[in-house]
């Protein structure tokens, strides 16, 4: 059962959060993240090695979550496992309680800690939805039959503010066509440009959930600006945050995500907030949106 599916098909506004599992075994303070938002979000999403960072697996620390009565997102990337560690990995975390898997291509080696790594990339994300898909209806990806088969609910990735967006919309239809049931997004600060393509989008008839980022400062804004892609901060709020003494700047984050929240609450139906450490301010977020 996975009450963020049961959320979103009963047409109930969705929140999620996400905790990055730490570089070693030591667990206290990413399962103590989780719990600062526990009951408030309907589940957690679970990072898979982000930016090519060698950590602790997102299958791991997801069992961990629901030891502690959360529901977590499982983050599975194409990026270190073959078709055959995927959909081993995919039975596994259905064996261990995970019902939600978000599917991802995975950030290359190259960025990360380990540049020499090789990557593997036998599948991408579209055809990990497909694979996934297909354990749903009883088979592998050869064709074989399952001994018992999972019922996942699956989701992807979109980046609204992508340049050409066209291309994303058109890998956004191959991945709902894959079987992707729900989709997170990139981090939105600019509530027009999303809405613009939330209007693009209309005919697809899936549930979107809007990417919330919290801003610690203006470096990190400049640095997204300058090295993520399908992300811009606009200069205006980058100066405000800019303006701020260090001591404030937690509680202008938190001005800043509930004035994105509630300019793109009407356009899709849920949010996704990535806090990046600062988990204790996600109730307050949610709070002041009027979102629990």
């Amino acid at each position: 059962m996975s009450n963020l599916k049961d959320t979103i098909e009963a047409g109930k506004f969705a929140v999620t959060g996400e905790i990055g599992p730490p570089k070693g075994v030591d667990l206290e303070k990413c399962l103590a993240d989780a719990e600062h938002i526990k009951g408030k979000v309907v589940a957690v999403n679970v990072t898979d090695l982000q930016a090519a960072v060698m950590r602790i697996g997102s299958m791991a620390v997801s069992a961990k979550l629901i030891e502690k009565g959360i529901e977590p997102v499982y983050q599975l990337t194409c990026r270190d496992r073959n078709r055959l560690a995927l959909q081993s990995d995919l039975l596994s975390a259905w064996a261990l309680g995970i019902r939600n898997v978000l599917c991802l291509t995975g950030d290359h080696p190259s960025l990360g800690d380990h540049q020499s790594a090789k990557p593997v990339y036998d599948l991408d994300s579209v055809n990990l939805l497909k694979v996934a898909s297909g354990l749903n209806g009883g088979h592998d990806m050869s064709g074989h039959e399952l001994e018992g088969k999972p019922d996942f609910f699956l989701g992807a990735v979109v980046t609204p503010a992508a340049d050409p967006i066209e291309l994303q919309i058109i890998k956004m239809k191959k991945k709902i066509d894959a079987g992707a049931m729900f989709f997170q997004t990139q981090a939105i600060y600019e509530p027009a440009q999303f809405e613009a393509f939330m209007d693009r989008i209309q005919s697809f008839d899936v549930p979107v959930m809007a990417g919330i980022v919290l801003l610690k400062s203006a470096g990190m804004a400049r640095f997204m600006n300058e090295n993520v892609a399908g992300i811009t901060v606009p200069d205006a709020m980058i100066e405000e945050i800019a303006g701020v003494k260090k001591a404030d700047r937690k509680k202008k984050a938190v001005e800043i995500a509930v004035r994105i929240v509630d300019k793109v609450k009407p356009l899709c139906q849920g949010v996704h907030i990535m806090p990046l450490g600062w988990d204790e301010l996600v109730p307050e977020i949610i709070e002041q949106a009027s979102l629990s």
